[in-house]
């Protein structure tokens, strides 16, 4: 989990799947009685942004993850100005349906 970006108004956190096995290949255990480990068989990243003003969130996986990373490259060739990042984060965060809740 790394954060990208947090304002007054947004914050966007990059969500990594769990760390990819080398092996995918399964393998017994020597005596049988450990359990084996198995891969994930879907790897799962996404982007939380959460909309201070409104207390929302919106969790970004899938094409929206992978439209959203063009965003996040485009900037990383053209620097925006800020005005500009929370225009774009306005725009996902119309999508934010679920409250932020404290665990």
């Amino acid at each position: 989990m790394h954060t990208l970006y947090d304002s007054d108004t947004y914050s966007v956190t990059h969500m990594l799947a769990n760390a990819m096995v080398t092996d995918a290949t399964p393998e017994l255990s020597r005596d049988r009685t450990e359990p084996v480990r198995m891969a994930p068989t879907l790897a799962r990243h996404g982007f939380e942004i959460v909309d201070k003003r409104a207390n929302k969130e919106v969790y970004l996986d899938g094409s929206w993850a992978e439209l959203f990373q063009q965003h996040i490259s485009a900037w990383q060739q053209n620097t925006p100005t800020q005005e500009e990042v929370e225009d774009t984060l306005e725009q996902y965060a119309e999508l934010a349906q679920n409250p932020v809740l404290v665990h």
